[in-house]
């Protein structure tokens, strides 16, 4: 039916811009949510990871800084680290996320040097500062990355560690002892935190994607019992419009010769059109409305132009019957000719009928009158020879 109505002698095609497109659908929602959930986990790192190195690793090298074989390159690798996870943590805060192998090098290349150059006596002293520290630093460059990756890094960290006591020759079993403990004890916090952040947030977006589903299938169910509710209510106005004179018909208390009754029937078969029309599912509803109740007149033999100039906005169904259902009507009345005007803006749509005068009880009446019920304004205005008939409809 859409084809049949949208088309047709008659019709001056639509001033305005065309229909806008539909909105495109959003970011899964368990996304954001899952950002959301790891945003203090972030904050968390990043804080440990500088205060450590600050409040713990700076007093522990200064105060061993006679004692070191190079304190310079330890000092210099102390504030390469501070630099790298300054850097790091500023980008991760701000929601991206740092070039992880670059930094990574970084780190590596200051572990090696910071080893060589604490000198035996302070391999396992707190002085030795990249045992404590680095393994935060790690998490904090390679945070929203997979944990194979963190696990590479700390196992790189321990044989750069393990290589320094053969060099330095601490390869007693109490040395290789302590070195084990050493290498669990900064290892397995870091490794703990990574990975639970890591699960944290994929459940977070799981119960997220869960919860955005179980609603969808909710507005999905309130969508079509609504649907079926404006059925059954659409069913009864489309009864309802045909079934008085129906009625009248088969207990024979109408004539079908009358011209009064063969209007009724018309009037009738124009609403139905018209209501009908309403479920269509098209880019401009009221204009597809009007239509509907111009091309049955042109059926019917009645001569009709349609101009519409502008594009409606978005109506409710029921603004669009009180806009529609006057000039159908008095279409339905018309002989002769008709002329159907839609003007339409952002706030304000307007539809006129003009038509000839009826001769007979019909054109009889007041010249003129308005009913306004506080949406759609109706006017009616006879002359004698023309009968002009307006819906308009204002924003408020």
């Amino acid at each position: 039916m859409s084809a049949d109505l949208d088309a047709g002698p008659g019709v001056v095609p639509r001033v305005g811009p065309p229909p806008a497109s539909l909105p495109r659908p959003g970011d899964v929602p368990g996304v954001d949510v899952a950002r959301a959930s790891d945003g203090g986990a972030r904050i968390v790192v990043v804080a440990i990871a500088l205060v450590w190195h600050t409040a713990i690793g700076l007093p522990a090298m200064l105060d061993a800084w006679s004692g070191l074989a190079a304190p310079a390159v330890v000092g210099a690798g102390w504030l390469v680290v501070a630099a790298t996870g300054g850097y790091a943590g500023v980008r991760l805060l701000r929601g991206a996320r740092p070039p992880a192998l670059p930094l990574a090098a970084v780190l590596l290349a200051v572990d090696a040097a910071v080893f060589a150059a604490g000198g035996r006596e302070h391999l396992f002293t707190a002085a030795n500062w990249v045992w404590g520290t680095l393994g935060w630093f790690f998490v904090v460059v390679l945070w929203g990355r997979r944990v194979p990756w963190l696990l590479a890094l700390l196992a790189a960290h321990s044989l750069i560690a393990l290589a320094a006591l053969l060099g330095h020759g601490a390869t007693t079993p109490a040395d290789l002892t302590r070195y084990a403990m050493y290498v669990y004890g900064t290892s397995s916090l870091p490794t703990a935190v990574f990975t639970g952040a890591a699960v944290i947030a994929a459940l977070a977006r799981e119960r997220a994607a869960t919860a955005a589903s179980t609603l969808a299938v909710v507005v999905e169910r309130d969508a079509a019992e609504r649907a079926r509710q404006e059925r059954r209510a659409q069913l009864a106005l489309v009864s309802g419009a045909a079934e008085a004179v129906l009625a009248e018909l088969a207990d024979g208390r109408a004539d079908p010769a009358d011209p009064l009754v063969q209007r009724r029937c018309v009037l009738a078969a124009a609403r139905l059109r018209r209501l009908i029309a309403e479920s269509d599912d098209v880019p401009d509803p009221l204009l597809h409305e009007l239509r509907a109740a111009a091309d049955l007149a042109e059926r019917n033999g009645l001569p009709i132009e349609l101009v519409a100039i502008g594009t409606p906005p978005p109506l409710p169904v029921d603004v669009r019957r009180r806009l529609v259902d006057p000039p159908t009507a008095a279409l339905a009345e018309a002989g002769g000719w008709a002329r159907l005007t839609v003007v339409a803006g952002p706030d304000e749509v307007a539809v006129s009928l003009v038509t000839p005068e009826v001769n007979g009880p019909e054109a009889t009446g007041p010249p003129s009158h308005v009913q306004d019920d506080g949406r759609v304004e109706h006017v009616q205005d006879r002359d004698g020879e023309i009968r002009w008939t307006q819906t308009r409809w204002r924003r408020t």
